[in-house]
């Protein structure tokens, strides 16, 4: 038996639920990139205010490049399970905020017309990094923009504007420092280049806020649906798990109404900066320290890496030595409070957050995980041995291959192949490496980061 509408009064009592109608209210959010991530987070606030007696956010979700989610999810009306794990202890929770998935190449029309319903307010984004297709000094790179979010929802912009209705928010959740001023000048330069006029609409009647959100959200693996399977007694292909821990951070800036996601744990804050830094350069920065450096020490597992004792003290060196004097703190954020968090949720086996999953994607992610943080160390006439150490066991990454799911991964490993290290880092700091946004602004580091002697 699989779980859906018609199923779901079948499952167990042990699975929370919320009481509200699904059929009528409207679809008031669309958001591209329906992953696990989104599913853990986003849609569970939403779910949660629905529960709550709010209606007409129910979401419509967008998949630019495959068709798994939908395959999943439309089969069981949209439902699944989020299972928060923490020790030995467990818990699951039915989510049925989505109403939809649906798959981009097969029903852009869809998609347009949804965001351009009066009934959507919100389009939010977990696309990953890549997905904003940042070119060269922050220009958008239009060609492989057309291959994402940019076109569909520009036509959706158009006939919302054509029919006299108001703007919407757009609201990215990707771990992309000032995420929400990175899309908005995005959007911006594709209006440009595509529609002047509506651009002038855009930037009149739609908000992009920042956002920043923590939560773990490990790949689901085969052995966690077979639990999950004897502990429910149906199938769920959609099903998620992840921590108990959630933090998401918005800042408070919306063209229109949105859910009181803020009643169930989301804050609203006028800046969202040193949130997003915090993450970024201390969970972010020491998750793929822990993954390039556990990874080369035989390590499967973010758990297993922190139980090795020199790895801990590197990834504590890296968090309180090296990003934490870089950090500008909220009133009231403390940030070795945050570090001790930290280690305490990458120590619990019960998430098995594989190290590959974090590995992937190198290119895109390290400039904001710790180039960042070694440009400002560097300003100040500091030292970041722990982020050269982490950038050495990249660089062996980079080279063993096994693990390489990088935009750019082919070319580094035939530039290692020919001529080492060097290369590689030439390579990514080369202004015309077109997947590279932003490497060639961190040219200054190149001598610091070509002291992580890698050896074979």
């Amino acid at each position: 038996m699989r779980l859906c509408a018609a199923t779901a009064d079948s499952l167990p009592p042990s699975v929370a639920r919320g009481d509200y109608d699904r059929e009528g209210p409207a679809i008031g959010i669309v958001h591209f990139g329906i992953g696990a991530f989104h599913r853990a987070h986003q849609a569970w606030y939403t779910d949660q205010a629905l529960s709550a007696g709010e209606c007409d956010w129910l979401i419509c979700g967008v998949s630019l490049r495959s068709r798994s989610v939908a395959e999943q999810l439309n089969p069981q009306d949209g439902l699944y399970t989020l299972t928060e794990r923490s020790g030995d202890e467990a818990s699951t929770r039915l989510i049925g905020s989505v109403r939809e998935v649906l798959f981009a190449p097969d029903h852009s029309a869809q998609i347009v017309a949804r965001i351009a319903d009066p009934a959507c307010h919100i389009v939010s984004f977990t696309v990953t990094e890549k997905g904003y297709a940042r070119g060269e000094g922050e220009r958008l790179d239009l060609q492989r923009a057309r291959a994402s979010f940019y076109p569909l929802l520009a036509r959706s912009l158009a006939m919302r504007r054509d029919a006299g209705l108001p703007g919407v928010t757009l609201l990215p959740c990707d771990n992309l420092a000032n995420n929400g001023k990175v899309l908005g000048e995005l959007m911006r330069q594709w209006l440009a280049a595509e529609d002047p006029l509506l651009g002038e609409w855009f930037s009149r009647e739609c908000r992009v806020p920042s956002s920043m959100i923590d939560r773990i959200v490990p790949r689901t693996g085969t052995d966690d649906l077979d639990l999950l399977h004897s502990r429910i007694g149906m199938e769920d292909a959609g099903a998620v798990f992840t921590e108990r821990f959630s933090q998401w951070v918005i800042e408070d800036d919306f063209a229109g109404p949105r859910p009181a996601w803020e009643r169930h744990g989301a804050q609203l804050v006028g800046d969202v900066a040193p949130y997003e830094t915090a993450k970024l350069r201390m969970l972010n920065g020491a998750h793929s320290l822990l993954a390039y450096c556990g990874l080369r020490a035989g390590n499967e597992f973010v758990h297993e890496a922190i139980a090795d004792p020199d790895l801990r003290r590197l990834t504590d060196r890296l968090m309180r030595e090296e990003a934490l004097p870089t950090i500008d703190a909220a009133a009231g954020q403390d940030l070795n409070d945050y570090a001790d968090d930290l280690i305490a949720r990458f120590a619990d086996p019960a998430l098995r957050h594989r190290l590959a999953q974090i590995a992937m994607d190198g290119t895109q992610k390290l400039p904001q995980r710790w180039l960042d943080t070694a440009l400002s160390l560097q300003q100040r006439g500091m030292e970041f041995a722990a982020i050269r150490s982490g950038f050495e066991a990249w660089l062996w990454h980079i080279d063993d291959g096994r693990f390489v799911d990088d935009p750019l991964g082919e070319e580094l490993r035939r530039l290692m192949k020919l001529g080492g290290p060097d290369q590689v880092v030439a390579k990514c700091l080369d202004s015309d490496a077109s997947s590279q946004a932003l490497w060639p602004h961190y040219r200054s580091l190149l001598p610091a980061l070509r002291q992580a002697h890698f050896n074979r």
